[in-house]
């Protein structure tokens, strides 16, 4: 049965417009990585549980329902068997190794030093490098609101970042999802509490019902709850709003198809789509913040807008929106930001951040 229906997907061109549904996009990981990846969940279920390292120890999860999405929140416990070490009680003359030593007390557990607020798991192809430094920057912005939290991030490989063309792009998707299992099983070896998508075109993929099940695949593979960028543009719209919007992208035309029919689908006017086309996945990064600039003044700051979002988390725009959302009056929603933001706050963390446009200001 998974023969034929592979058979299938393989003669099927799938480009999330041309009668999307559940189920057209194999997630199935390529044959190597089939039998070298093991799906790792989280431990929602035992009221105690063994940690990495041997010691078991309560398993103090918990939950609450997320402020944006009203889903259950499921925060695996990732601190009460940790960390087991020793201190020396006895050296002999001569010998530079103790002659004994002893297990330090762990009590109910230590959290991750630096990471003992909340340690989300980020998903990235490995030709981004925006995301990380995004995340961070805004971290360090505001160090003290933020102190505690972390990212441990992991990158889906991307032997071929070409994008020149829609073909291009459909062929970068369907790589990028025979490699996301192996990635996020990797990912779930750190143990994080959440995980947030730092790819966005895989989001919007199909709209709405294509968001959803990308979600449902990686909650069923991890047992954790997951940001996408599509879900948190759509919690920052709502949050100031607005209704008639014009989107930033570095996609190909088919990807900004796909981001229409996704805002489409939930209730917003896209008024305008402006693709920026880039070659390569690689390409993105290198955008000047000064031709993003001259797209957004020219063509999508128009009558009757309500807001602006950039799609696209490897293209840098965050200190363009804050500065911009400024002087224009209207709210920029860049992807990155809006990731951050919503994975915050779906996890219960409510700091007011700045440097990071009016979403992390005001709400």
């Amino acid at each position: 049965m998974e023969q034929n229906k592979r058979a299938r997907l393989e003669n099927v061109r799938v480009d999330g417009i041309t009668d999307f549904e559940r189920g057209q996009r194999d997630f199935a990981p390529s044959a190597p990585s089939n039998t070298d990846s093991t799906a790792i969940r989280a431990d929602f279920t035992s009221a105690e549980k063994e940690y990495t390292n041997g010691v078991l120890a309560a398993n103090r999860w918990r939950s609450h329902r997320g402020s944006l999405t009203g889903e259950i929140v499921r925060i695996p416990d990732v601190d009460s068997g940790y960390p087991k070490s020793v201190f020396p009680t006895k050296w002999e003359d001569g010998q530079a190794l103790p002659a004994s030593v002893q297990s330090f007390d762990i009590q109910d557990g230590y959290p991750d030093q630096n990471e003992f607020r909340m340690k989300f798991g980020v998903i990235i192809p490995s030709t981004n490098t925006t995301v990380e430094y995004d995340f961070w920057n805004m971290v360090m912005l505001n160090r003290e609101a933020c102190k505690g939290i972390g990212f441990h991030t992991s990158g889906i490989l991307i032997d071929s970042p070409k994008l020149a063309t829609d073909e291009d792009m459909l062929n970068f998707l369907a790589m990028f999802r025979k490699q996301l299992f192996t990635t996020v099983d990797r990912l779930m070896t750190a143990e994080p509490q959440y995980i947030i998508m730092g790819m966005s075109l895989e989001t919007f993929f199909g709209g709405w019902e294509g968001n959803k099940e990308l979600k449902e695949e990686l909650f069923v593979r991890t047992g954790l709850n997951i940001a996408t960028g599509a879900e948190a543009c759509k919690a920052s719209l709502k949050k100031f709003g607005a209704k008639r919007i014009t989107v930033l992208t570095p996609y190909q035309e088919i990807g900004d198809r796909n981001v229409v029919k996704f805002f489409s689908e939930i209730g917003f006017e896209v008024l305008r789509i402006a693709g920026l086309k880039c070659g390569s996945a690689t390409d993105i990064a290198h955008v000047p913040e000064a031709w993003c600039e001259k797209v957004v003044r020219e063509n999508l700051c128009v009558p009757g807008v309500d807001a602006i979002v950039q799609c696209g988390t490897n293209l840098s725009f965050v200190p363009l929106a804050e500065r911009l959302e400024q002087e224009l009056g209207i709210p920029i929603i860049a992807i990155n930001v809006a990731c951050l933001w919503f994975s915050l706050r779906e996890v219960g963390i409510d700091v007011k951040l700045n440097g990071c446009t009016r979403l992390f200001r005001e709400h």
